[in-house]
């Protein structure tokens, strides 16, 4: 009895003390506030402008007939941003941008090593080995998360064990809230629907093994699948409803030969994807690795099924992956539309989850090895290396060198910018050059260049008669638009993809070859650009001033189309 106490206040402490690891993780976002730095791809270029887009177009709760008007003349539908009923929304609505986004980050990692911690406490790590189930939540909660996914992927463990419990009729209450209170802080088509699909196959196999119609799972999955389609609901109608095709209808994937497959395979299985990195290569695959040869030298492999399952399953998700981009899919895809406009390679994204709990049991195989007064120290040791491995990747130290928040939006040197102009926002259209649209969207400039995944094709196809000049100069730059054409940019052959230049840069640009006719109808007025255009005048542009601010990351060129 004394044992068990002293273990319980073990697993106390353990969890306290990755509690407090996770404190200090996240407390820079709200110490530095908007000195804070964040990752720019897919959040500040993109997520971070939409909402704040989103809350002044009074349209949070438009119909799904209604329009964003600062954004592609207003041929961007509201039904391109997410869900009024998504926790991420709100949390941009009542509180500043900056501080959102680190109490989105804060409820993510807590629920992540919550439902990390439980899920291995229940259903995996049985033994009294709490050190093994808090380092392995611990370090699943500080993966470097695509953070607009909210629990996407965190999430997953959480919902794992709820349904197991309503599948075993335990805990059934708090089960049940758990997958009606999830999908109010997760997407659906960004990660649980392959989570829930999975867990479909689960219930299948289930139920042969079983012989057992096993209908308390099978309902739970469908339960939680139509709260998704609900909150869904704005996406599901555009689709159904769609009266045009959209940018996605051009998506082309499917161009690697079967040798880059191939690479790609052990790549994306080593290295991962950049939307859910586990940054797992450096310890915990070398660690599973050693376990699995372990229980094959012990003939113990029989006892470790789960452990050789997601072994296999990690390695078949990077096959799953890898092969969607392989070229022989293309003949299926010009059939099957559904197959280009929704990429299913995203079951990558089962990977986190699937490789914390593989490195939980990895270690608690190393926990039971022979000479365990040995292993056992290494065993902690390891958890300490993984965190070591995943410290670099915390956003104040991965993305120092960017940008701040701060810096990036540069909310004075717009306010300049907008008062030398001297007119309503709403009377002229911008568009950027080496800086992201996004930056003066946020600033609540009316754009005609934008990112999104979802906008009318023909608006893409009227805005590349713009850029036309400068596509035919660069292959690779016109693939990018036309294959995908989510980033609706003002591309320039001389900077590339490039979309960041600082106000320290030396570029310029020395032969721009814009269709400047096709840009004065879609109603452009003024060009932002982040860098000197030497050719100004034989694109009809007229330079206004060059803004610099000392709280800015830029310097930027305000030329006047005239």
């Amino acid at each position: 009895m004394m044992v068990r106490v002293s273990l319980l206040k073990k697993d106390k402490l353990y969890i306290a003390l990755a509690l407090i690891i996770i404190a200090l993780w996240v407390s820079p976002y709200f110490i530095l506030g908007e000195k804070a730095h964040m990752r720019i791809l897919d959040n500040m270029d993109s997520n971070i402008a939409w909402y704040k887009v989103l809350m002044n177009s009074g349209q949070l709760y438009g119909s799904i007939h209604a329009n964003i008007p600062q954004v592609i003349n207003g041929q961007l539908s509201r039904n391109a941003i997410y869900s009024e009923y998504y926790g991420i929304v709100q949390l941009f609505r009542f509180f500043p941008a900056e501080m959102a986004y680190g109490l989105n980050q804060t409820i993510c990692r807590f629920i992540a090593f919550l439902g990390m911690y439980l899920l291995l406490k229940k259903y995996v790590i049985k033994e009294d080995l709490g050190i093994l189930r808090v380092g392995a939540a611990l370090t699943f909660a500080l993966t470097p998360f695509w953070a607009n996914g909210m629990l996407s992927t965190l999430g997953m463990p959480l919902a794992l064990w709820a349904f197991l419990n309503i599948r075993n009729r335990e805990q059934t209450r708090v089960s049940i809230l758990t997958i009606t209170l999830l999908p109010f802080y997760s997407t659906f088509m960004l990660g649980f629907c392959f989570f829930l699909s999975g867990m479909g196959v689960f219930w299948l196999v289930d139920v042969i093994k079983k012989k057992k119609p096993q209908l308390r799972l099978f309902f739970s999955i469908g339960y939680m699948t139509l709260i998704y389609l609900a909150i869904e609901y704005r996406e599901l109608l555009s689709l159904v409803l769609a009266k045009e095709k959209t940018n996605r209808s051009e998506f082309f994937e499917s161009k690697n030969s079967l040798a880059t497959t191939i690479r790609l395979i052990f790549k994306n299985y080593v290295v991962g994807h950049y939307q859910d990195p586990t940054l797992y290569q450096f310890v915990i695959l070398p660690t599973s690795l050693f376990a699995l040869v372990v229980i094959i030298l012990n003939k113990s492999w029989r006892q470790e099924k789960l452990f050789i399952g997601l072994h296999l399953a990690n390695f078949l998700l990077s096959v799953w992956y890898a092969f969607w981009w392989y070229k022989g899919w293309v003949p299926l895809k010009e059939r099957v539309s559904i197959l280009n406009t929704f990429n299913f390679s995203r079951y990558h994204y089962l990977k986190p989850m699937i490789i914390y709990i593989l490195f939980a049991l990895s270690l608690q195989i190393l926990w039971r090895f022979k000479r365990k007064s040995i292993w056992r120290p290494i065993v902690a040791l390891l958890v300490i290396l993984q965190i070591g491995v995943l410290i670099p990747s915390n956003e104040q130290i991965a993305y120092r060198h960017s940008p701040s928040f701060g810096q990036f939006y540069a909310v004075n040197q717009f306010n300049d910018i907008k008062k030398f102009i001297g007119k309503p926002v709403q009377d002229y259209r911008v568009v950027s050059i080496g800086l992201h649209p996004a930056i003066a969207q946020y600033n609540g400039l009316y754009t005609l260049d934008t990112y999104n995944n979802f906008y009318p094709l023909s608006y893409k196809h009227q805005f590349r008669k713009i850029i036309a000049p400068e596509l035919a100069k660069n292959k690779q730059l016109a693939n990018y638009f036309d294959q995908w054409g989510g980033r609706c940019y003002l591309f320039v052959s001389e900077l590339g993809e490039n979309k960041i230049f600082s106000k320290k840069s030396k570029t310029m640009i020395h032969q721009l070859n814009l269709n400047v006719p096709a840009l004065k109808q879609m109603g452009g007025n003024y060009v932002l650009s982040a860098v000197p255009i030497k050719n100004a005048k034989e694109n009809s542009l007229d330079l206004q001033k060059v803004f610099t601010s000392h709280d800015s990351y830029w310097r930027i060129y305000l030329y006047k189309i005239i």
